[in-house]
């Protein structure tokens, strides 16, 4: 697949590719230089993962146990 780079520096991703990634208007991708290569990948932030976030135990800790 290609992508023509545009005058302002833009790029058109080939819908294959958005829908394989399931990116949409607004979509975060993260842009990496390896070498002479672009890397694109998509950005996870999504509800579960913030969730997650919040709760997440400081080491050495432990979880609280249940009662009963």
């Amino acid at each position: 697949m290609e992508a023509t780079v545009a005058e302002r520096g833009q790029i058109t991703l080939p819908k294959a590719v958005r829908d394989a990634l399931g990116l949409t208007k607004g979509s975060v991708l993260k842009v990496e230089l390896e070498g002479s290569r672009i890397v694109l990948s998509k950005h996870v932030d999504d509800a579960i993962s913030r969730v997650r976030g919040k709760f997440a135990l400081d080491a050495g800790s432990e979880p609280a146990k249940a009662k009963g």
